[in-house]
């Protein structure tokens, strides 16, 4: 248990890193970042699908999206990888998600969990996902997020050791830092990844509109502070506003 003085300094260096990691992120960062792996929210399935099954449904789709995704990573970035490697997890137990990585030696990843391949009602909603996945690699938000990640460390732990407080708890400090410099602009992230996703989707021949309706079925994270998805009326918005100028 901590000593009553060490526990107020650690909260000290808690609002304090929280206050001021939160400024100037928002003052020295680009407005975009993304959590690693980007991963939608979770939902459960009735009925779901064998990993072969999984891969069956996802094939056409893939066969559609993967070029057109892999033209606007060529299009939009420089030198970057743009190879992406589209699969379904092994474990068919595991819970409805999709996200993007990166292997080991750089190659984009966009991983479906077979619930969520399940989950889906249409191949809309499929594609738009797909291409959502694909818009944060294209917009750099797993190297932005890490970025932001390091800045808010440092920053947590310079503020514990300017007021100076022992060694636990400035290591204490830079990690609340880094958590909240990762969070800082993941719901930003997220919208961009919308918006450049229903543009892949729409040129891959699919309705990004219709594709975005998986939001109404889903837990809405609503407004939180420094949570990691923007609510759900909000993402299907900006789908339809960027599906209205395309």
């Amino acid at each position: 248990m901590l000593h009553p003085v060490d526990e107020f300094a650690m909260h000290r260096a808690f609002a304090l890193t929280l206050t001021v990691t939160t400024l100037l992120l928002a003052g020295c960062v680009s407005t975009t970042t993304s959590p690693s792996p980007q991963s939608a929210p979770q939902t459960e399935t009735v009925s779901r699908l064998s990993v072969s099954q999984a891969n069956t449904r996802l094939a056409p789709i893939k066969a559609r999206m993967e070029p057109v995704a892999e033209r606007e990573c060529r299009a939009r970035t420089q030198g970057m990888n743009c190879d992406f490697l589209i699969q379904v997890h092994p474990d068919r137990n595991a819970p409805a998600n999709a996200y993007q990585s990166l292997t080991e030696s750089g190659q984009p990843t966009i991983t479906f969990n077979a619930a969520l391949v399940s989950d889906v009602h249409n191949n809309d909603e499929l594609a738009f996902i797909m291409g959502h996945e694909a818009a944060h690699h294209i917009m750099l938000h797993i190297s932005r997020q890490q970025s932001n990640a390091l800045i808010g460390q440092a920053v947590g732990g310079l503020l514990a050791s300017a007021v100076g407080l022992d060694a636990s708890i400035v290591d204490l400090a830079a990690g609340v830092g880094g958590s909240i410099g990762a969070r800082a602009y993941s719901k930003n992230h997220e919208l961009e990844a919308d918006r450049l996703g229903t543009v892949i989707t729409h040129r891959s021949g699919y309705n990004p509109v219709r594709g975005a309706e998986y939001f109404t079925r889903i837990p809405d994270p609503g407004n939180q502070f420094l949570g990691t998805h923007p609510p759900n009326t909000q993402r299907i918005a900006i789908v339809k506003q960027t599906a209205a100028g395309l």
